[in-house]
């Protein structure tokens, strides 16, 4: 509180006037915390001797106190020493009653006898001043009727609690908050009128509140926007010009720029009253481009997939439009490939994200080998607040070297096709965290239409779902239960017609751990995997966070590639394993090690598998 008056005799009134000389009423209206971080300029580096708080006190109120007062304890060389001590921790000590309401507390500093006294003081607290309804002055025009019963609401001050200057304080700014979320954006608070009455030990505060002018928004001024196309980010307003200013509208704008990844700075705030243009105030939008380009390297291990390196280039706002570019070079024993895909985020509507992609690529896999190039895009936007949903369209050009069965010999059958595919496609993720979840579940959904012209034309259809749910088994969520569902069928092909890549295949570290690449489902005579019509994946694994970096990992894979629409549940075959994890920072790098329990021809008895983030 800033100003002042007491109501009370005049004998009363003088030693008050007194009073407030020595303490200064505007520290007595600081917090505690405050009044013990001004005092700190007096502690000394000596061992400590605590001033001694005496005096039948609340226990909250002498925790207070002592806090306070604490600062001022250290090594006593004389009793003029310890007298001005005791008199600086009674400043204090009434600087805390004060700000908890305690106008009338008496606060006596003495000292004890010999050379090094103790420094204590006596305290009697005295009544607690309450308060009376608080008073909102208006200076100069007023809001409107609306805006001034929100106000009024906002202080949320009631005649009879306790007088606490940190409860006044906060009032205040709560009124200002009010009227700025309701259009009045230079609302501000002139220095406010305490009033304290010894006589019947009350409080009235009065509120000077300048609302202003009622604010309505313009469009956005592009302070500074680099490489950024004004007119995409304008398009980024949730507002309509004209409206009534909020700081939410403002805030999400900057959320909005910000949440794209491609700017080191962003800022976005209501222009100045004098910048008002007809009337309505602009927005100032303010970027900073991040570096242009950004490279990244990875690389992952398995045992049955071997080695693969990868490098990307990452270009950022090349079109203006926060867009991303990234240029993959991916070399492994299995998939290798040279890909660039492009993001636009917030392409035309809010939240909605168009992903364009193109690539060359070459496969050995054990079930075949392909080269060719596919090209395609796909847009996705949000339907809920964890729930999305994609379609899209994509073209695959590819040469194959598949195999087929004939007379029970496993034939090698040079295939060239031209696939033609759409993508509908919806996730959910209820999950606490992307690479390292350990409550909630996830789930997702895809049907991909199919035309594959050339070597065996076919339309068919393409069907895929998996569920995932994380149990915490304790409160610190140390131990977590992860379980995981995935079914899968192709209608309307057949096999051999179906092309090869485009069948299902299971086993290798994303599926059934213990099995190599490829190896659960059925094969041909010379134990190539022959792929699938469908597919059923289950998982279990239970998770031990041991320290913040390490944690351990026990699970039971299964799974099943059919020949048959319908998922075959009767012969799957069975992975179980354990695994170590190490917390890096941005997500746990897995190491997993799983036998398979059902052997067959070519199966090796143990699976290594390195990678980042949970298997699911």
């Amino acid at each position: 509180m800033t100003a002042r008056v007491d109501t009370d005799t005049p004998a009363e009134g003088r030693r008050e006037e007194g009073f407030v000389r020595r303490l200064c009423y505007a520290a007595a209206l600081l917090s505690p915390a405050v009044a013990a971080v001004l005092a700190t300029s007096h502690a000394e580096a000596a061992a400590k001797r605590p001033v001694e708080v005496r005096g039948a006190l609340d226990a909250a109120l002498r925790t207070e106190i002592v806090q306070a007062v604490a600062p001022f304890s250290g090594a006593l060389a004389s009793r003029l020493e310890a007298r001005r001590r005791a008199t600086e921790a009674g400043e204090a000590a009434m600087a805390v009653l004060r700000s908890e309401g305690y106008y009338d507390a008496i606060v006596e500093p003495d000292i004890g006898d010999g050379d090094q006294p103790v420094a204590f003081i006596t305290i009697t607290e005295g009544p607690r001043t309450t308060l009376v309804a608080p008073v909102i002055a208006w200076q100069g025009a007023p809001p409107d009727a609306a805006s001034q019963t929100i106000a009024e609401a906002a202080m949320k001050l009631k005649a009879g609690q306790a007088g606490r200057a940190a409860d006044v304080i906060a009032a205040e700014g709560r009124v200002v908050g009010a009227l700025e979320q309701h259009g009045y954006a230079d609302a501000a608070a002139a220095p406010r009128e305490v009033v304290v009455d010894h006589a019947d030990h009350s409080m009235a505060p009065t509120f000077r509140i300048a609302a202003g002018s009622l604010v309505r928004l313009g469009g956005i001024r592009m302070a500074s926007k680099g490489r950024t196309n004004a007119r995409w980010a304008t398009k980024l307003a949730s507002w309509k010009v004209g409206e009534v200013y909020t700081p939410a509208v403002v805030a999400l704008l900057e959320r909005r720029l910000r949440d794209t990844g491609v700017y080191d700075q962003v800022t976005a705030a209501l222009a100045p009253a004098n910048e008002a243009v007809n009337g309505l105030r602009p927005v100032v939008v303010s970027l900073a481009d991040r570096p242009k380009g950004t490279l990244e390297f990875g690389a992952s291990y398995a045992t049955s997939e071997g080695v693969g390196v990868d490098g990307s280039w990452i270009l950022y706002n090349r079109f203006g439009q926060a867009d991303t570019i990234t240029n993959t070079l991916q070399v492994a024993n299995i998939e290798s490939r040279l890909e660039t895909d492009v993001a636009f985020p917030d392409w035309r509507r809010i939240d909605q994200k168009l992903a364009l992609r193109a690539a060359v690529y070459a496969d050995s896999t054990p079930g075949y080998d392909d080269w060719g190039f596919r090209g395609g895009g796909d847009v996705t936007y949000p339907i809920a607040k964890t729930t999305f949903l994609t379609y899209g369209l994509s073209f695959d050009a590819n040469d194959a070297n598949e195999k087929e069965s004939a007379n029970f010999i496993a034939l090698n059958h040079q295939r060239k096709l031209a696939t033609f595919g759409g993508l509908a496609a919806v996730a959910i993720d209820n999950s606490n965290d992307p690479l390292d979840p350990t409550s909630g579940w996830r789930a997702d959904a895809r049907l991909e239409p199919k035309a594959a012209l050339g070597d065996g034309s076919i339309v068919y259809l393409k069907v895929q779902g998996q569920l995932s749910g994380y149990l915490p088994l304790d409160a610190s969520a140390s131990t977590v239960l992860a379980a995981r569902l995935k079914l899968g069928a192709i209608l309307g092909g057949s096999i051999p017609l179906v092309p090869a890549p485009d069948r299902f295949y299971s086993g290798g570290g994303g599926s059934v751990r213990g099995y190599a690449y490829q190896a659960v489902g059925p094969r041909y005579a010379d134990n190539t995997p022959e792929g699938g019509l469908s597919l059923f994946e289950g998982s279990l694994e239970l998770r031990q966070r041991l320290t913040q970096q390490w944690g351990l990992a026990a699970f039971v894979d299964t799974g099943a590639a059919g020949t048959t629409v319908t998922p075959d549940f009767s012969h799957p075959d069975i992975g179980v394993g354990a695994g170590v994890r190490y917390n890096a920072g941005f997500g746990p790098i897995r190491l997993d090690i799983a036998t398979p329990l059902y052997r067959r021809r070519g199966d090796s008895p143990i699976q290594l598998y390195i990678s980042i983030g949970q298997s699911f």
